[in-house]
């Protein structure tokens, strides 16, 4: 069989894992053949592809990024998209496809397998909010990189007396700020799903200060106070219509410093929380999601997702991985609530 590969939307540590064994496991046990599609949808879109082989991948488990390039193009956007993507397919000989990425590259997946395009999904999303999987690849990696920022702020926070404001990803969920913020020790934690105070946020820091230590105060992106409007939206949106947010971290600091009379800086870790190795972790999960992947394409299981549940691997349908984001749940919050001030 000759099997397309694509990821598709952002990059996050791992990709080139899965990669690696979609291609060593389909060659080597199965005796397949692989083509890679460049920067995502808009390969198969463009007929721009890349043969995989097995000397293609090695060396890249450690990589970060991907290898094939990814875009957020998408092709249901686009007049004639899936008749291009069909020609493409016909064209190369691609039987099926194995689509790497998130809720919007796994929602187009789902609508050309309805199409009658065999497609195999493989979930990515640095935020770990894609539902029907426990974690996500990349996940770690960010979640790693900003504790590690939080670790080290805390001592320039005691130095200068002052309060400092991290701001991780996070467009709809709070995960990376939940699980950094708990494991760096900070003592408030913003996230989407709820909205918060300023006047309590200020009090806490205040609380802080109080003990004779700093204050350091991690949101994640799409965090809004509960009365207003604080992100800074540039009014561009994406092929997916996302809007491009940023500059929680920065209002909040000014707020934060007008309102307790303490310094305040904001440090946004942005893209460095994507780039880089992956964590073992990562790697792994990344390299089991890749090899269960080709053994649901090998299987002609067609129109499902391969997942983490427990420690397992099982397949759910694409459906039900895009039905809707998974979220942090009030009582995760809670326990990190436990630490605030």
């Amino acid at each position: 069989m000759r099997i397309g590969v694509l990821t598709g939307g952002g990059d996050c540590p791992g990709l080139n894992a899965v990669i690696r064994g979609v291609v060593r496991k389909g060659i080597g046990q199965y005796g397949h053949e692989f083509v890679g599609f460049r920067d995502g949808w808009r390969g198969p879109l463009d007929g721009d592809s890349v043969p995989l082989t097995i000397a293609s991948v090695r060396g890249i488990l450690p990589r970060g990024g991907t290898i094939l390039g990814s875009s957020r193009t998408n092709p249901f956007s686009i007049e004639g998209g899936v008749g291009r993507i069909e020609a493409c397919l016909d064209e190369q000989g691609i039987e099926a496809l194995i689509a790497i990425g998130g809720e919007d590259t796994l929602g187009v997946a789902k609508r050309l397998n309805d199409s009658g395009i065999p497609v195999v999904g493989v979930p990515k999303t640095i935020d770990n909010d894609l539902n029907a999987t426990d974690y996500t690849f990349g996940f770690d990696t960010a979640v790693g990189i900003a504790m590690e920022a939080i670790d080290r702020l805390h001592t320039t926070a005691e130095s200068h007396h002052r309060a400092l404001v991290v701001e991780v990803m996070g467009r709809h969920a709070g995960w990376i700020a939940l699980h950094a913020g708990i494991a760096g020790g900070a003592n408030v934690i913003l996230i989407p799903e709820r909205p918060f105070r300023i006047d309590e946020v200020a009090a806490y820091v205040t609380r802080r200060f109080e003990t004779k230590y700093a204050c350091i105060v991690v949101v994640a992106e799409g965090a809004q106070p509960a009365d207003g409007d604080m992100s800074l939206v540039t009014g561009e949106r994406d092929a997916f219509g996302h809007v491009r947010l940023g500059g929680i971290g920065q209002r909040l600091a000014e707020e934060i410093e007008a309102r307790t009379g303490k310094e305040a800086r904001a440090v946004v870790l942005g893209h460095v929380q994507r780039g880089g190795t992956p964590t073992a972790f990562d790697r792994v999960l990344a390299t089991r999601f890749g090899v269960h992947a080709i053994d649901a394409v090998h299987e002609q299981d067609w129109g499902v997702m391969v997942a983490l549940r427990g420690t397992d691997i099982i397949r759910v349908p694409l459906e039900e991985a895009t039905r809707q984001l998974k979220t942090v749940p009030d009582e995760r919050l809670a326990e990190a609530e436990v630490f605030f001030g």
